[in-house]
């Protein structure tokens, strides 16, 4: 028999690490949930946001003192109000204090940088998801960004993604989400321990902390994890359902952080592709075909490189896969921006440097890095939809040539 909530010492404290559209919709869904279960929850949600000038009422004002006045993210979040319970912080280090749930939800291209920053900052117990969409992919490996986060900071991290478009949700708007948890043994409870009165409230080894936690490669992680202390509820899928879950938001927790940050990263290769075919004046049979294609790739990626721990179910049952597959072919930018291309008859490249306002199409990045990764290992003719998509990109495959390519698959 599990303790009751109310009968822990401590509560999850929680902080969101970025702030822009999807990072300030996160924290919208998470301080909701704070706020209707403060028996496992503290309250208020620290949001780390980078800090810029915006003209807000005729006067220039810090981005974080708008938020905490107005409630409202005016540059990434316009029109949507936010929980009074929502703490813009411009300070990394001091967003995360004494935090021991910390979301990560930023460009990928920066969580270097955010590591580094917290290294020796944060809580030796604290657990992290990455709502990142991708993978560290370069020619010698590839690494899952939430895995990343886990063993530069040493601690465990999760990963969310799913069929999620943010101002759709933020508008709360109904969608799913799939968040990847596989629940270190060291904070697995028995009954014995559950209550918390005489656990170890200093984070110490204790319970089944010596038991293995591996990786995603099935590897035992190097790096003992230090256990959540008894005295705080316990952190396993029932609480991160509870703190991310909305009645517009209904969340699956499974423990495959592979199929989910794959599917989150390589389905946008494949909205790209159909891009390109939509773009071509090819019908939906012809999208449908690419992304069926596109999801075989996906999952032998998956046997190649994760043989040991993925569960492909997870990409056929799971909104982290076909909803996120769907949802990227046939509304999310990197499809869309591709189809604009061929209508143009432009580049792709000259589309992103003329239409996105700065930002990067993340396709474009997934396509060349991991067709770099497959050439160097002498496996890039197994993979003929990704070969394609880097071919067309360089103009160097033609979009009638697809058909052609399909056939020898």
């Amino acid at each position: 028999m599990t303790a009751s909530p109310g009968s822990y010492r401590r509560k999850h404290k929680v902080t969101v690490i970025g702030s822009g559209n999807w990072g300030t919709t996160v924290a919208k869904l998470v301080a909701e949930s704070t706020s209707e279960n403060p028996d496992v929850f503290e309250k208020d949600v620290q949001m780390w946001v980078y800090e810029e000038k915006v003209e807000v009422d005729s006067k220039t004002q810090n981005l974080t003192e708008v938020i905490n006045s107005k409630h409202e993210n005016v540059k990434y979040l316009a029109n949507i109000p936010l929980p009074h319970n929502i703490v813009a912080n411009p300070s990394l280090v001091d967003a995360v204090k004494d935090s021991n749930i910390l979301i990560f939800n930023l460009p990928h291209e920066f969580i270097g940088n955010i590591c580094r920053q917290l290294k020796g900052n944060i809580l030796p117990y604290a657990r992290g998801i990455s709502c990142i969409k991708g993978v560290t992919v370069t020619d010698d490996k590839i690494e899952l960004i939430c895995e990343y986060i886990g063993e530069h900071l040493e601690i465990y991290c999760g990963a969310l993604s799913g069929a999620n478009i943010a101002s759709e949700i933020a508008n709360e708007m109904w969608c799913e989400t799939t968040i990847a948890y596989n629940t270190p043994p060291c904070d697995k409870r028995s009954a014995a321990n559950a209550n918390g009165v005489n656990g170890d409230s200093n984070g110490g080894k204790s319970g089944t902390a010596y038991e293995e936690h591996r990786d995603s490669r099935g590897q035992i992680i190097k790096t003992p994890l230090t256990p959540v202390p008894q005295d705080y509820p316990p952190l396993d899928h029932e609480e991160m359902r509870l703190l991310f879950q909305r009645p517009y938001f209904t969340v699956s927790m499974v423990s495959d952080v592979v199929g989910v940050s794959l599917g989150g990263a390589l389905k946008n290769i494949v909205a790209l592709a159909c891009g390109f075919v939509e773009g071509h004046g090819w019908n939906m049979t012809a999208k449908t075909a690419v992304m069926r294609r596109g999801m075989l790739e996906i999952i032998q990626f998956a046997r190649e490189f994760y043989p040991e721990t993925v569960q492909e179910k997870t990409l056929w049952e799971e909104s982290a896969g076909w909803g996120d597959m769907i949802v990227s072919c046939t509304s999310a930018r990197n499809w869309r921006y591709s189809k604009m291309a061929v209508e143009r008859g432009v580049s792709i490249q000259e589309i992103e440097r003329t239409e996105l306002n700065g930002q990067k199409l993340q396709g474009i990045s997934t396509s060349r890095e991991v067709s770099s990764f497959l050439r160097a290992r002498g496996v890039e003719d197994k993979y003929p939809l990704f070969k394609a998509v880097e071919g067309i990109l360089d103009q160097k495959v033609n979009l009638d040539d697809i058909p052609h390519l399909f056939r020898k698959a």
